[in-house]
């Protein structure tokens, strides 16, 4: 084990400042932690949102250390920790909103109870890429919408980070899939196993009756909110479910009433923000690694890399949409 007591980090002081490349200090593992060398830190767009300020429901105190994903090796664990040891490769949605410290460092002590193994057959690259859009795909489709064998589910923005986990996470659940998209995402989406829709060419009224004979489709999960939830009411069955991780602004429910559909929010901080429910977060990572495991779930990954400082680099790629899947910063 090191004895420096310090690291390396990429500090945020004001909202829309460049990252400073410091050194703080190094946190120690306390009850119930784990100290976590980390590896590798996902990009997501929330960062980019708590980056600017805009981000009302994920507030982070300044100055602060972003990064809400990370996968590394354990360094050391906290009084109670049993389940893992120094040397265990792990990966989780661990910090960087509500004043914990995120995953643009060198380390980060996080709650045991948010980790799992990262999958044997993935990178530290890949496994990082993944905490925070499995388990809204998670909670959306099992927790929420009990997605079961049979069912058809439609994903609204099937590319997108948290899209294309859904889709093939319905596909693993045994649902017939359909994702909607723009005609660049066409061939991404099939490639996952979804029946693609370009929803700039065709309206809700037409694809549903195109993919459902006018039926709708039993699960509706929106990924995208606004117009996308609006044309999810409009797109689910009699009796169906809407699942939306984005279900902001104002919406008329009329057309989800009139099939007596139901609708569910997704706010997957929730746990890191209240402290409740962080142990499911952990139990659904499990689930990931064993479908990941057994070939079921693959992330994408843009083959570019950065690292601390070049981080503002990565956050404007994504804000330009030019990553070709997730980015992933090398610690």
């Amino acid at each position: 084990m090191t004895h420096t007591r310090s690291m390396h980090a990429a500090v945020l002081e004001s909202h829309g400042a460049p990252f400073r490349i410091t050194t703080v200090a190094r946190p120690v593992a306390g009850p119930g932690q784990v100290l976590v060398r980390i590896e590798a830190s996902g990009v997501n767009p929330l960062d980019l949102k708590i980056r600017s300020g805009s981000a009302g429901h994920a507030r982070h105190p300044l100055p602060a250390i972003l990064g809400i994903d990370l996968a590394g090796v354990v360094e050391a664990v906290g009084q109670g920790v049993t389940v893992f040891r120094p040397g265990d490769e792990v990966y989780g949605m661990t910090g960087g909103v509500g004043g914990v410290q995120g995953s643009l460092a060198e380390y980060a002590a996080v709650d045991a109870q948010l980790l799992a193994l990262k999958p044997a057959n993935l990178s530290m690259r890949e496994a990082a890429s993944l905490p925070l859009v499995f388990i809204t795909a998670w909670e959306g489709l099992v927790d929420r919408a009990k997605v079961h064998a049979g069912q058809t589910v439609l994903v609204q923005g099937g590319a997108g980070g948290v899209g294309h986990i859904a889709i093939q996470l319905a596909r693993a659940l045994g649902a017939m899939v359909f994702a909607t998209g723009s005609a660049a995402s066409a061939k991404p989406i099939e490639s996952l196993g979804a029946t693609p829709i370009d929803y700039t060419l065709i309206s809700v009224e037409d694809y549903v009756a195109m993919h459902t004979a006018g039926r709708g489709f039993d699960v509706v999960y929106d990924t995208a909110g606004g117009a996308s939830l609006d044309a999810s009411f409009k797109a689910v069955a009699r009796f169906g479910h809407v699942v939306s991780s984005l279900g902001w602004g104002t919406h008329a429910l009329a057309p989800l009433s009139f099939r007596a559909a139901s609708y569910s929010g997704v706010f997957t901080l929730l746990p890191l923000l209240t402290g409740e429910g962080r142990a499911h977060h952990g139990d659904i990572l499990r689930e990931a690694t064993r479908l990941i495991e057994s070939g079921k779930i693959l992330p994408r990954v843009d083959p570019r890399h950065f690292d601390l400082t070049t981080v503002g680099d990565a956050h404007a790629l994504l804000e330009q949409r030019q990553a070709r899947g997730k980015l992933v910063i090398d610690i």
